[in-house]
């Protein structure tokens, strides 16, 4: 191995399709430095094959043809969303989201926000150049008051665009950051502190202590309009009086949080945490608790169970969001992987209303449904919306007062069921949801066991209990009655 890869480079950049050792930043630019050093601590330390770098939208997005390592291209603003996901799937990763002003200042902030307000196991680092760069060098979060940019022409003004956005201090009041720093790297000394800190993180993510933010201040030439070393002056002057250097707090060092935070609580100090597995389906057993008295079994893996995929809509107030819970905690009971996932307007009742569960004998990877192996409608918007989407061999299930003027797709059954005229009929208006999950059991749609699915029935009821033999009773009356007139 040579000296370039011994660094954590790789030996050539073919970003523009061409072998070359030229990167894509600008003359002078604080990322191509942080770059180096970033690319150094993972080698010097031996973290190379165990590093997932989450790469940004903005100046830092081709990282990836410079850092020999795994890599993945998050959304703008979603790296520490995508970090998340990378350091509960493979914990004993060194996960580190690489993310700028813009990318977490901005639009991806609630996501960087709340995953150190949870104490994910990762680390961000944190480029502060004062501004959106690579999109032409408009006004950032970061902006100092009175800097010129593209969208602040006279001087960025509190009045009406506030004041400058302090990421590490908003992030030091938390209670489960383990490490929180600001550096720079705008001369030589404050190069080699930063290098300090980013092996700081490096060692933190390896022993798995916790969630660490490194702040990194770089001048950006480009959008400042100065020259390299005019606008590394601009950084250690004017951006280190608004952001002052130095470590907020670091953990195990007995670098203190503010009073009244407790970061100890969530992570001890000097103890190496195992990642606790995520719960599948955590909605469903925090709103029914264990049904009927019996302990819900956890997941098993059963690969010769194929995935299903299902979607329930129609208005708010019908029970679509409970329909779907019965099915995933049938689910659930029958030890299979299930995730549910609700989607619903502002308006709540009358307004629209749908969610997805996912079935699976293995892991899931995402909640979302996209193309459902059978669909169940209660109103007209949402028949139209979702019908064409269902994927080929699968059902449409959809009530009978939904006028058909779309036709699903070829070789998608269609089953019109009176949902809410049987509802109204039993005497129990409110009643359709159930209505539908009696046609679910009795088609045999879901691949569950009809007893799995009436005992989710009655335990969406516990609060009610008052209610769950009534609905016992509707479930076998529906099914009943869709028995009969299948045949």
């Amino acid at each position: 191995m040579n000296t370039i890869e011994q660094k954590g480079m790789y030996p050539k950049f073919p970003r523009s399709g061409k072998d070359t050792r030229v990167t894509h930043y600008c003359a002078g630019c604080g990322h191509g430095i942080v770059n180096k050093l970033i690319a150094e601590c993972c080698a010097e330390m031996g973290l190379q094959d165990r590093t997932i770098f989450v790469d940004p939208v903005g100046c830092g997005v081709f990282t990836y043809y410079y850092w020999d390592a795994a890599h993945i291209s998050a959304a703008h603003g979603r790296a520490s969303a995508a970090a998340t996901g990378a350091c509960r799937a493979r914990p004993d990763a060194v996960t580190i989201a690489y993310q700028g002003d813009g990318d977490l200042g901005a639009i991806g902030f609630n996501n960087a926000f709340q995953a150190a307000s949870r104490g994910e196991r990762f680390g961000c680092i944190f480029i502060n150049n004062s501004l959106y760069g690579m999109t032409g060098g408009q006004m950032a979060p970061t902006t100092l008051e009175g800097e010129k940019t593209t969208t602040t022409p006279f001087g960025r003004d509190p009045a009406t665009t506030g004041h400058p956005l302090h990421v590490c201090e908003v992030f030091n009041q938390l209670q489960a950051p383990v490490y929180i720093a600001r550096v720079s790297v705008a001369d030589t000394r404050r190069i080699l502190q930063c290098k300090q800190a980013i092996k700081r993180m490096f060692e933190i993510q390896r022993d798995g202590k916790g969630y660490a933010l490194l702040e990194i201040l770089a001048p950006c030439p480009t959008n400042f309009r100065m020259d390299p070393i005019k606008a590394a002056e601009f950084c250690k002057g004017e951006m280190e009086r608004e952001y002052p250097l130095g470590t907020f707090r670091d953990v195990e060092k007995g670098v203190a949080a503010p009073a009244g935070v407790r970061p100890e609580r969530a992570v001890p100090v000097g103890a190496t945490l195992a990642v606790k597995p995520v719960p599948q389906c955590g909605s469903c057993a925090e709103l029914f608790g264990e049904p009927d008295g019996v302990d819900a079994p956890p997941a098993e893996d059963d690969p010769s169970v194929p995935e299903r995929r299902f979607k329930f809509a129609g208005y708010g107030g019908q029970g679509i969001l409970s329909l779907g819970i019965c099915v995933a905690e049938a689910a659930r009971l029958e030890k299979r992987h299930t995730l549910w996932f609700p989607s619903y307007g502002p308006e709540q009742r009358g307004g629209s209303a749908s969610c997805s569960v996912v079935v699976s004998g293995t892991p899931i990877g995402s909640p979302t449904v996209e193309h459902p192996d059978v669909l169940v409608c209660m109103n007209q918007p949402s028949y139209e919306r979702f019908v064409g989407d269902v994927k080929k061999g699968g059902t449409v299930i959809v009530d009978a007062s939904v006028p058909i003027a779309k036709q699903p797709p070829e070789g998608v059954t269609l089953c019109q069921v009176p949902a809410l005229k049987m509802a109204e009929d039993f005497g129990v208006p409110k009643a359709a949801n159930t209505m539908m999950l009696a046609a679910l059991s009795a088609f045999k749609c879901t691949g569950l066991e009809r007893t799995h699915l009436e005992t989710a029935l009655c335990a969406s009821f516990k609060k009610k209990p008052q209610l769950v033999e009534k609905n016992r009773d509707l479930l076998k009356r529906a099914e009943t009655a869709l028995t009969e007139n299948e045949h």
